[in-house]
């Protein structure tokens, strides 16, 4: 079938290293025979047939079994395990971020990396990270949106790409493959959960292809995930009664001379201490992915259709009894929740894209592909066990409801909103062989599209609260649903802009040994408008076994629609600067509202960058290749999200913008720092027999390191401190809070009917840090080293079982001793100690680079057909 071509290599060769294939492949040796791979045209050159070994810039294939042997049931997790300069950090009470974790790429910003499925751009997801974790400010691609079921490779190109992709490609780009097996079948069940008995996780995947006659396939592969939630809250050591305890109410124990509380309220002593939730969402996902292809008389069709639906629900911080503007007091001098309660969010994201395309061969040894890609992200909030606590003044003091009726009366859940974002694009692509030379040259046309529609009225409304900003009743309740406040008629928002590329680029072999390409490419955005790029990049084989590659690049990103017109008020939790949090109704708003035009915020511009690298090939000896690539990256104008101004600056306009808009501080998007990434990339793989089996070992490493060198604000902010718009938490999210290093070291032995694949991650140091950022508020996480195996034995022919273990010795990060919360100690009548608690927040839920839930084991079953 024309679709499926295959090359012989040698394997020594296809072993290059892991940018050339995929050290997993099944039956590769050290004993030189060949070794059947399925040709591939890898990211980063449009000349078909190039292999990863030729490429003057490195870029790592990983193959469906070097993903699905990592035992992880998500793509960004797989990706982590084994591309050392991915990283996927989580982090815990951080809205919707807690269900779309931030991916990056060389430590850089989730939006500075460009996604591609079969080679097409990825929409983003509509989801802009608002909150304190990494990527704070930038809107990232869902990387579980796709299922690994669906997948025949992951190509990552660690390279500055502007201008051969366009805009984000400043990191680099991954590009998803989707599977194209047109025939054979698999069905896959597994189940696995940490050794803390939580976080269950049910995985069904059915994959199956199915040929067009003999022109052509349709693949299909439908996914189930079902993952419960984690939690590793520490004990709440604050009372919770509205008798409350003997030292201001605190249960801190501050004036009592042994620093101990006691609890007025008996029923302190029996309240379920763990009353947060911090871990991972509970989270269930049904995907569909479709790929297909069809030879015609004249060329070829080819398609793709990606859709997932995934519920997630997380928590935010506890409402306790006593805190009467979340939980008003009622006429029975009970909180309206008598024992407080936890707010969820629950989000429902809906994710779609369809491809369809045709490429054919014209005259002239000339190659057409004409496609058009549709795709979008529906990210929806809706906010239970919450409530509305103006409401229940309203109904208390507004209507004299009494409290029976009250508590029945006021909802306990509501639709907040819906994020969505779309993304429309047509490519015209052209390439023809021309001797020595290959070129290739096209267009594209793009549609970006952004929304965000309205909460219901009762999930964002201050009932209790005149239009003067005056509390009307005895007591004034927090407005709007509580945890989330519904986005409001005045945040509706439905803006697109329109997009033109043109590029060209050309390879030339200047003789067998050396390589040069270079690459040309302008992108016009009708809102902000033009700019031009240009990569130049060379390797040369020195001898047979050393080869030296190298490429200076020009890059841009885009200011995207998220940071252009995401706005809204909402509820976070900053520090306090004495080493705990305190609420803030913080409002984010767009450049062109009121509130940024009065105080002078100036226009969103595109990030520039420019990009070096620098590396070699060596292979000592036939069975041993090492690859190692330094690079840095410079990027002026970077986009960030300021801190939250306050009217404590002193600016009158922004006072009086705060005010007008009921927000008791403000963030803005800015082109606000200037930045400095370096770093080094090493690869290594070694195959040999061992015994009657082979082995595979690779080593992967990076180290990389971010420096703010410069912060800025122009307009009407331009006389403020730029340490006030630009915080010393904001600096270090940026160049502290993703691990400074990452290694990996795999073995992967095979024998007949058995596998084993033992993998050690080091997750190298990082700091956290909060508000001020100075020495008590600072923490640097130790290095940490999880192991991971996974053991599988063919039963038959067709019958697989699968079984082992992530982090199987229960690694976690440091305990965390910064930005805590809750808390105290408190005593009984009789002096009983019940709570002793340092805070909530056992592990830091700003960063956690492989999570904090410690190991988990599995088992499952595949059934190929």
């Amino acid at each position: 079938m024309s679709y499926v071509k295959t090359l012989k290599l040698p394997v020594g060769v296809c072993l290059l290293s892991l940018a050339a294939a995929d050290i997993y492949a099944q039956g590769a040796s050290a004993s030189g025979k060949t070794l059947e791979i399925e040709e591939v045209v890898v990211l980063g050159s449009r000349k078909p047939g190039r292999t990863a070994v030729d490429m003057p810039v490195p870029v790592d294939s990983l193959g469906a079994d070097t993903l699905r042997q990592t035992g992880q049931t998500e793509v960004g997790r797989m990706l982590q395990s084994v591309a050392p300069s991915f990283n996927f950090s989580s982090s815990s009470i951080s809205d919707g971020t807690d269900a779309l974790r931030p991916a990056t790429l060389r430590g850089l910003g989730p939006d500075q990396t460009l996604v591609l499925i079969n080679g097409k751009r990825r929409h983003t997801s509509a989801l802009i990270h608002v909150n304190t974790s990494v990527g704070r400010g930038t809107s990232g691609v869902d990387m579980n949106a796709v299922p690994g079921a669906a997948i025949k490779r992951i190509e990552v190109l660690r390279d500055g790409a502007a201008a051969q992709y366009g805009s984000d490609a400043i990191a680099g780009v991954i590009n998803i493959v989707l599977s194209d097996e047109p025939e054979a079948g698999r069905i896959g069940v597994s189940y696995g959960e940490y050794s803390e008995g939580d976080g269950e996780t049910y995985n069904i995947d059915l994959a199956k292809g199915f040929p067009l006659g003999d022109r052509g396939f349709i693949n299909a592969t439908l996914n189930y995930r079902d993952r419960g939630s984690t939690n590793r809250a520490g004990l709440s050591g604050q009372c919770q009664y509205l008798a409350g305890c003997d030292a201001g109410n605190d249960g801190t124990g501050s004036g009592d001379p042994d620093g101990i509380d006691e609890a007025a309220d008996p029923r302190e002593a029996t309240f379920p201490r763990q009353n947060f939730r911090i871990g991972d969402a509970e989270s269930t996902q049904l995907a569909l992915i479709l790929n297909s292809a069809y030879q015609l008389e004249s060329g070829e069709l080819y398609g793709f259709l990606t859709y997932s639906d995934r519920e997630s629900t997380s928590a935010g911080f506890y409402r306790r009894a006593n805190q009467t503007d979340n939980n008003p007091t009622l006429a029975d001098g009970e909180a309206f929740a008598p024992d407080g309660f936890l707010p969820l969010i629950n989000t429902q994201i809906d994710d779609f894209s369809v491809n369809l395309g045709y490429r054919r061969e014209l005259a002239d040894d000339v190659s057409m592909d004409v496609s058009y890609t549709a795709g979008w992200n529906d990210f929806e909030f809706y906010i239970s066990n919450s409530v509305n606590a103006s409401y229940v003044n309203e109904l208390r003091y507004g209507q004299s409801l009494g409290d029976a009726a009250i508590r029945s009366q006021a909802s306990r859940a509501a639709d907040a909103g819906t994020l969505s974002l779309g993304l429309q694009t047509i490519n015209l692509d052209f390439t023809k062989p021309m001797g020595a030379w290959s070129v290739a040259w096209g267009a594209e046309l793009r549609r970006d599209n952004y929304e965000i529609a309205a909460g219901e009225e009762y999930s964002y409304f201050d009932y209790d609260t005149d239009a003067s900003g005056n509390s009307m009743y005895p007591a004034d309740g927090a407005a709007g649903i509580q945890v989330f406040p519904g986005f409001q008629p005045g945040n509706e928002v439905d803006e697109s802009r329109d997009v033109w590329s043109l590029y060209a680029d050309a390879e030339y072999e200047i003789s067998d040994a050396w390589l040069a390409s270079g690459a040309l490419r302008y992108d016009d955005y009708d809102d902000f408008g033009g700019t031009a790029n240009f990569k130049l990049a060379s390797s040369f084989r020195v001898t047979d076994r050393v080869s030296l590659r190298g490429a200076v690049s020009t890059g841009f990103r885009a200011p995207s629609m998220q940071q252009q017109y995401f706005n809204n008020i909402s509820t976070q939790f900053v520090s306090d600067g004495m080493g705990g949090l305190t609420a803030q109704e913080r409002g984010t708003f767009r450049n062109d509202s009121a509130v940024a035009k009065a105080i002078g915020i100036p226009t969103l511009k595109e990030e520039e960058s420019l990009n070096l690298s620098v590396g070699f090939v060596l292979e000592p000896i036939d069975a041993l290749t090492i690859t190692v690539d330094a690079y840095q990256i410079d990027i002026d104008d970077r986009i960030v999200l300021s801190g939250g101004l306050t009217s404590s600056l002193g600016d009158p306009n922004l006072t009086a913008a705060l005010a007008a808009a009921g927000a008791s501080s403000a963030q803005f998007f800015l082109n606000g720092a200037d930045t400095e990434t370096s770093g080094v990339d090493i690869v290594s793989t070694y195959t040999m027999a061992a015994g009657e089996g082979d082995l595979a070992i690779s080593f992967a490493a990076n180290f990389t390191e971010t420096e703010v060198t410069s912060v800025f604000a122009g307009g009407g902010l331009s006389t403020l401190d730029p340490a006030d718009i630009f915080s010393p938490q904001d600096i270090s999210i940026i160049e502290e809070w993703q691990p400074k290093d990452r290694i990996n070291l795999s073995f992967n032995y095979s024998l007949e009917r058995f596998t084993a694949v033992l993998a050690f991650n080091r997750y190298g140091e990082y700091t956290v840090c909060e508000g001020a950022c100075d020495n008590a508020n600072r923490q640097t996480f130790s290095a940490k080293i999880l192991t991971d195996l996974n053991l599988s034995y063919r039963l038959q022919e067709d019958l697989t079982l699968n079984f082992g273990g992530n982090n199987i010795f229960d690694e976690t990060p440091d305990r965390n001793i910064i930005g805590q919360s809750r808390a105290g100690t408190i005593a009984d009548s009789g002096g009983n100690v019940f709570v002793d608690s340092e805070g909530v927040f056992q592990y830091s839920r700003r960063s956690a680079p492989f999570g904090f839930n410690g190991a988990y084991f599995f088992a499952g079953i595949t059934y190929d057909f």
